[in-house]
């Protein structure tokens, strides 16, 4: 795409060259007059060219997001919106990179990290090794399970705890598979009907369906299918999450909640 838009080694360095101009000194610009600052320096920003030239300052680690001005986004200086930190070692920042994920999203696997890291399996086990004094682990049918001490927790009688979530939520984006959240016949129904992608609905950590909405007229319509029959105190906190998501969205709720016919 670069050689398509005639965008060269020197182009792209040239534009990062003004682009840090431009923002030194605490300026904070949108993005069309960055392009207006481009352009008074003879590089052209047409067609797509402008958005690969922010792509590749950002890339590079030249310009980030800077604060909202009114409804705009805002470019910044790295460097300067960024403070220093300690350069770590490649051994070290696998140990904090596994910490901070088995930490926030454990329990998980070595495999899941990998996954949600982009990390080989065999760098993410070295995370994990060099990690494991500050986690504990779990084997539950073959698989090994870690997490930070404090996710321990012991089960109660609360309240069921239910949750809409949205296509990318990190719930089901952090993990290889979902076998540990959802049933293995719910699993192979999503993926087969093409619903792998859809909203899920989480009732005490587990899938228990699906759901969409739709804005008509002023109103929020949302679409729950349950995948099995759920207890009373389940099903009112499925539909109290619904009605969160529309004083969320300060819009009146039309909700409909279907169950299997079994």
């Amino acid at each position: 795409m670069y050689r398509k838009l005639d965008l060269d080694a020197r182009i792209c360095r040239r534009s990062d060259a003004t682009l840090s101009k431009a923002l030194e000194g605490g300026q904070h610009l949108t993005r069309a007059e960055l392009r207006t600052v481009l352009q008074r320096h003879g590089i052209a920003t047409g067609e797509e060219r402008m958005a690969y030239l922010v792509m590749h300052a950002e890339l590079e680690g030249v310009v980030c997001s800077g604060p909202r001005r009114g409804k705009q986004f805002t470019y910044a200086l790295l460097e300067e919106r960024v403070p220093a930190i300690k350069a770590i070692t490649r051994d070290e920042a696998l140990r904090e990179l596994a910490g901070r994920f088995f930490t926030s999203r454990g329990p998980a696997t070595v495999q899941d990290l990998a996954k949600w890291s982009g990390l080989t399996v065999a760098d993410a086990r070295r995370g994990v090794e060099s990690a494991k004094r500050r986690l504990e682990h779990e084997v539950i049918d073959g698989t090994t399970y870690w997490y930070a001490d404090s996710k321990r927790r012991t089960v109660g009688t609360r309240a069921p705890a239910a949750h809409l979530l949205s296509i990318y939520d990190e719930y089901i984006c952090s993990y290889r598979e979902g076998s540990a959240i959802i049933g293995a016949g719910h699993a192979a129904r999503r993926s087969g009907t093409g619903e792998s992608g859809l909203y899920i609905a989480v009732v005490n950590g587990g899938v228990v369906g699906r759901w969409s909405r739709t804005f008509a007229k002023g109103r929020l319509a949302v679409r729950i299918h349950l995948y099995h029959r759920l207890r009373r105190a389940a099903h009112r906190a499925v539909k109290a999450s619904a009605k969160k998501f529309g004083a969320f969205m300060q819009m009146p709720i039309e909700l409909q909640v279907s169950e299997p016919d079994f």
